[in-house]
């Protein structure tokens, strides 16, 4: 089990690091993680809901999702409260003191699940979650020592070196815990590290002195490794704080994430990320928004609240600004998804007060001609879809809407067949569009034609309830050229990023591989010595 001194450790990605290790070496393992609180959701074949994280890890065992993986899941919807999903459904919104009165129950659905799960394996990984010595909150404790003491669980404290003082918080954590506590830990890694290791020994020798516990490896800060943030703490400091413009005649597209309070599901923009001719950005104020090529409105777990949020911070009155380009001179495109798509509407209704205490009606962006009304049935599936011949969601000015053509310097930038996507849904809530309320085209389209995107008729702006739509190759790389032929340049015509986690979790695999005892770590669970 890995456990942290602090959340943002690098428990989950190194989670998927010894799943990819065990799974190369012969065994049959699976992830897990009793209780997960995230706004980073991924939905399993049968439309159940568990964390982002444990789908990666998934797939570091090359296994299918399966919500036994992350039994518990937390999602903060205010300051003092979540919706509680357990074993991939809500059961209800908890402020903090229901939801402490409730875990007997969540323990027991995270102890079956375990249980379950680790019948069909031969090793499970498990993920704790923050610290084990938040002494406020041990009493009761489902993820932590809990779990590993019921799992029975050789448990590695890991420790961000990067941020400074983890000896202090090695030893720290370690004083804090009571003795059963200290028995389940066998050891230390130090995660994050830029620079010569061996400067350390000195540190080694004094904490292992205090604790008895040994390190086992020190993992060297992995840069651009290509698989999605574990929170939105990492991504937000990865991606803020960009330059508000790519420089005049670059070849690099400026794409823009809009902040929320409540943001969720922002790994929807990893796969633009890899893109060599993208920059993608985070903003949260008018002032940072600059000239970019496209903005994206991201999902939300309370879309009215971070509605607010935009029109306090008059980030809402900019994104309709923007909407209206000058005379020569084309606006960014704006693209909504699930939240984000709900709020670019006309209207927003929560007759049944899902997002709140009470309920309301709110107006929306004003964006797109639909209207939302919040249900407290929640749609969880996943979803493939196609796109509309000959539209790539950048505009009419290239060309590019259906029956306005689509070639670009003998580049084929939006096919006449369309292009294939694939995702999921998460969201409470129907959209539709208005009755008379102004022209709104289907641009997404399911195998039985039902609609799964929407878009004005000049192309600038569309929404879908889609995650993980920029996911598909094919897709992705014909809206960037379309963006490119919007702003003059010359479209690249090929896939030229692949979106595949898998070269991406060999390569982690084989970074601590080569950073940890893996001997020691196999002595530990009983198990052969391998490689």
């Amino acid at each position: 089990m890995l456990q942290g001194t602090s959340s943002n450790a690098g428990k989950s990605i190194l989670t998927a690091a010894f799943c990819r290790i065990l799974l190369q070496d012969g065994y049959r393992v699976a992830p897990f993680k009793a209780q997960n609180m995230a706004l980073n959701s991924h939905v399993t074949a049968d439309g159940l809901e568990l964390g982002r994280a444990q789908a990666v890890q998934a797939a570091a065992c090359r296994l299918d999702v399966d919500v036994r993986m992350n039994p518990v899941l937390l999602k903060p919807n205010s300051d003092t409260g979540s919706q509680v999903v357990v074993m991939g459904r809500p059961v209800g919104n908890m402020r903090v003191r229901e939801y402490m009165a409730y875990k007997p129950v969540a323990f027991d659905a995270a102890r079956a699940a375990y249980d379950s799960l680790a019948a069909d394996v031969d090793v499970m990984v498990l993920e704790g979650a923050g610290s084990p010595a938040e002494v406020n909150l041990k009493a009761h404790d489902i993820v932590n020592m809990a779990m590993a003491r019921h799992a029975e669980a050789k448990v590695l404290l890991v420790g961000d070196i990067d941020r400074g003082g983890v000896f202090a918080s090695l030893v720290g954590t370690m004083e804090l815990l009571d003795p059963w506590e200290r028995d389940l830990v066998a050891g230390f890694v130090l995660n994050k590290f830029r620079g010569d290791a061996t400067l350390l020994s000195p540190a080694y020798d004094v904490v292992t002195g205090r604790t008895g516990k040994p390190f086992l490896g020190v993992v060297p800060w992995l840069h651009d490794l290509g698989l999605p943030d574990e929170d939105s703490v990492s991504f937000r400091e990865t991606l803020a704080g960009r330059a508000p413009d790519v420089p005049a005649g670059g070849g690099m597209l400026d794409i823009v994430l809009v902040d929320l309070p409540h943001i969720s599901n922002f790994t929807d923009l990893d796969a633009l990320r890899r893109e060599p001719d993208v920059a993608v950005r985070v903003v949260r104020s008018p002032e940072q928004l600059g000239s970019p090529d496209a903005i994206i409105l991201p999902g939300s777990k309370n879309t009215l609240g971070d509605l607010a949020a935009l029109r306090s911070r008059g980030m809402a009155e900019a994104l309709c600004a923007l909407r209206s380009a000058d005379e020569g001179h084309l606006g960014p495109v704006i693209v909504g998804i699930c939240g984000g798509f709900q709020m670019m509407g006309r209207l927003l209704a929560d007759p049944q007060g899902v997002e709140s205490d009470h309920a309301r009606t709110e107006a929306g962006l004003g964006l797109l001609p639909v209207t939302t009304e919040m249900g407290s049935a929640k749609v969880l599936r996943r979803t493939s879809a196609k796109t509309v011949s000959g539209w790539c969601g950048a505009g009419v000015a290239a060309g590019l809407m259906p029956g306005t053509g689509g070639g670009h310097g003998g580049a084929e930038v939006c096919p006449g067949e369309g292009y294939a996507v694939h995702g999921y849904e998460i969201h409470h809530g129907v959209t539709t569009p208005d009755a008379g309320g102004g022209a709104v085209l289907v641009c997404l389209h399911e195998s039985d034609g039902s609609p799964a995107g929407w878009t004005t008729p000049d192309g600038q702006v569309w929404g879908t309830y889609l995650h993980g739509v920029f996911d598909a190759d094919g897709f992705r790389r014909g809206w960037l050229d379309a963006l490119r032929v919007r702003r003059g340049l010359e479209p690249v015509g090929r896939i030229v990023a692949r979106y595949d986690l898998d070269p991406a979790l060999d390569r982690l695999a084989d970074a601590v591989r080569g950073a940890v005892d893996m001997t020691h770590v196999y002595s530990l669970l009983g198990l052969p010595p391998q490689g």
